[in-house]
């Protein structure tokens, strides 16, 4: 345990006592007994423990517990003078200096990997502490030499700020930890689901329609003015009465192909402004079309 005037940089050791423990180890060979009728030193396995085994051997560091709390020297000695309410601007250096080596020489006895990074900062203390107690020359006061603090106060400082941002980003909420995403099963068959009709299917399809328009033989000419909107409309009183009209079944060879282009730029329009649905019940079945919306 750390002497009373340096608890405050002690987080990293604690010595802990386990209630009702016996109080020392027993040698082999030697047995005690409950303290009293039917009390349970512990429970092994759920079983109630009433006589300590004959063989039990309780190590000197057993009831030692080290928590690492800190997360490196800056972080202990910011603790050292927030605690105390110290002006970080005007850090009292042998106070603070005296407590963090009491913590170093603390932790070097149980582990001196993790001491070894801290006597850096307490190296740089002292070389502070130091430069403190030395006489200012002449010189140095005409000119106000800098604080020997103040590279130790800026980085404090930046440490400080982001400590707290990474406090506030810890208290934003977190999936897994805070609330968890909800996940909803639907049924796939009540959606009915259309295959897509690719380009290459309608290209197909219109190319059989050109064929078919192209083995009328007699040659007529004539000049036709044709309304794309007027197709439009056709299309649209031709699918109002039936639910599902076949590609094929929406054009008539026998009027030409300039009527057949006219048609089938309607059509194309129509799905455009999302007036139709071109739909297919599976890969290289007939093609279909139909209201995207049912009549009044």
């Amino acid at each position: 345990m750390l002497p009373q005037d340096a608890a405050d940089g002690t987080q990293d050791s604690v010595t802990a006592a386990v209630p009702d423990a016996p109080p020392a180890a027993l040698p082999a060979g030697n047995s005690a007994t409950a303290p009293a009728e039917g009390a349970a030193f512990a429970r092994l396995y759920g079983e109630p423990l009433l006589k300590l085994p004959n063989d039990l051997y309780i190590p000197p560091d057993a009831l030692e517990i080290f928590l690492d709390a800190f997360e490196g020297p800056l972080d202990l000695l910011l603790y050292l003078i927030r605690r105390q309410n110290f002006n970080i601007l005007d850090i009292p250096m042998a106070q603070v200096t005296l407590q963090y080596l009491k913590y170093v020489e603390q932790i070097r006895l149980s582990n001196l990997e993790l001491a070894a990074e801290y006597l850096l900062m307490a190296a740089m203390l002292i070389e502070i502490k130091s430069r403190m107690l030395l006489p200012q020359r002449p010189h140095d006061i005409e000119l106000e030499a800098e604080d020997p603090r103040a590279e130790l106060v800026r980085r404090l400082l930046e440490y400080e700020q982001i400590k707290l941002a990474a406090y506030d980003l810890n208290t934003l909420p977190q999936v897994d930890r805070d609330f968890v995403r909800t996940q909803i099963f639907i049924e796939q068959s009540l959606a009915p689901a259309w295959p897509d009709v690719s380009p290459a299917d309608l290209q197909a399809a219109w190319r059989g329609l050109m064929k078919r328009a192209t083995l009328k033989q007699h040659h007529r000419i004539s000049r036709e003015e044709l309304s794309v909107r007027e197709h439009m409309t056709n299309i649209l009183r031709r699918l109002q009465s039936q639910r599902f009209v076949e590609f094929a079944d929406l054009f008539d060879p026998g009027a030409g192909v300039p009527v057949l282009v006219v048609n089938f730029v309607a059509m194309l329009e129509l799905a455009k402004e999302t007036l139709i649905e071109i739909t297919q019940a599976e890969p290289f079945a007939p093609i279909y079309v139909r209201l995207a919306y049912s009549p009044a």
